[in-house]
């Protein structure tokens, strides 16, 4: 019989065996080599064409703001099912990726957007287990000039705004003045109701937005905020209220007569006019948004301090310290508020 000692040495020395065959470098390989022929091993109709799969990331992943769908839709729709939906997602990588960006007839932020989505699809189909689990191809993927803008923000000149302001009607004109006057985007705008002005306090509540006559959130959580309304600016509102044919404190500011006050006038609209008024005032295409680049231009004439701009401005990234440590007193708000009222009101905001 065999002594103890000497069934126990035996006993170790297959452990270290063992051991050896699991963590040894042949091992590894081997280990690799499966799980890189599992991968090539997957054939076409094992996984789902890049337009199935873009319809079960729509109902799983997709974003429920809506004018985020509205975005991610146009670049599925017009660039990546045309060119990718009939393959699967194992075809859609970096160098040919790449040089089909570089064919595009977009701006090089248009391609960062449709890369990004490209990206998505490939965690989305790794998460979904279709997939092994790896290092995402297209973080491979280099878009030229991706951080620098093509086009610089328009921002008009007190001057240029009065010229303008001289060609627009109501609503279109209170439009224009609100927007400028609080920076606001043109879908906060829009969105606003009787029942988010605080008469008593002057306060206005920015709290929805819409996009396509479609209600929603604001784009940020720094964007829904309470702000200071100038005594001038109250009285414009006054008006707007006084002469709209619905002024129910639960309807729309600037609810849309042929929508019988259900719905706000529609973005395009109120483009439309801008057009119109900006040829009129023999100044280039003008933008919504470029009466909130505006007022941030506005804010630096009459020395508004950084930490009120981003306030102001309902900013979320221009100094993350001023997010965490920054604030300033409702006065101040208040005054570089009025001091923007000044600039765009003269004589008088009330006809």
């Amino acid at each position: 019989m065999l002594k103890a000692s000497s069934l126990l040495g035996f006993h170790q020395a297959m452990c270290r065996r063992k051991y050896r065959m699991l963590f040894s470098p042949t091992a590894a390989l081997r280990a690799s080599e499966r799980l890189r022929q599992s991968v090539h091993e997957l054939r076409p109709h094992d996984l789902p064409t890049v337009r199935a799969l873009v319809n079960e990331f729509r109902s799983e992943k997709m974003s429920e703001r809506f004018s985020t769908q509205v975005g991610y839709d146009a670049w599925f729709n017009n660039h990546i099912l045309l060119r990718w939906g009939q393959g699967n997602i194992t075809a859609v990588q970096p160098r040919p990726v790449e040089l089909w960006l570089r064919t595009l007839p977009l701006s090089p932020k248009s391609k960062v957007h449709i890369g990004g989505l490209l990206r998505a699809l490939w965690e989305y189909s790794m998460w979904r287990g279709e997939i092994p689990t790896q290092r995402n191809p297209m973080e491979l993927v280099t878009i030229k000039g991706a951080s620098k803008r093509l086009l610089q923000p328009r921002s008009l000149t007190v001057e240029e705004f009065r010229m303008f302001l001289a060609h627009l009607e109501e609503p279109v004109r209170t439009i224009t003045l609100i927007c400028v006057c609080f920076g606001l985007r043109i879908s906060e705008c829009l969105a606003l109701k009787w029942s988010d002005i605080d008469w008593l306090n002057a306060k206005l509540h920015v709290q929805r937005s819409i996009v396509r006559q479609r209600v929603g959130d604001v784009k940020t959580v720094y964007s829904g905020k309470t702000m200071c309304i100038d005594a001038e600016m109250i009285e414009l509102l006054k008006v707007r209220k006084q002469t709209t044919p619905f002024p129910d404190d639960g309807g729309w500011i600037f609810a849309s007569p042929v929508k019988l006050g259900r719905l706000p006038v529609s973005y395009p609209w109120v483009w439309l006019e801008f057009q119109r008024a900006a040829k009129a005032a023999a100044i280039d295409r003008l933008g919504t948004h470029s009466l909130r680049h505006s007022y941030r231009s506005w804010l630096d004439a009459v020395g508004t301090a950084i930490a009120v701009q981003q306030k102001l401005m309902r900013h979320s990234d221009i100094r993350t310290t001023l997010n965490i440590y920054g604030d300033v007193v409702t006065n101040e708000m208040a005054e570089a508020h009025a001091k923007i009222v000044r600039l765009a009101a003269a004589p008088s905001l009330v006809i």
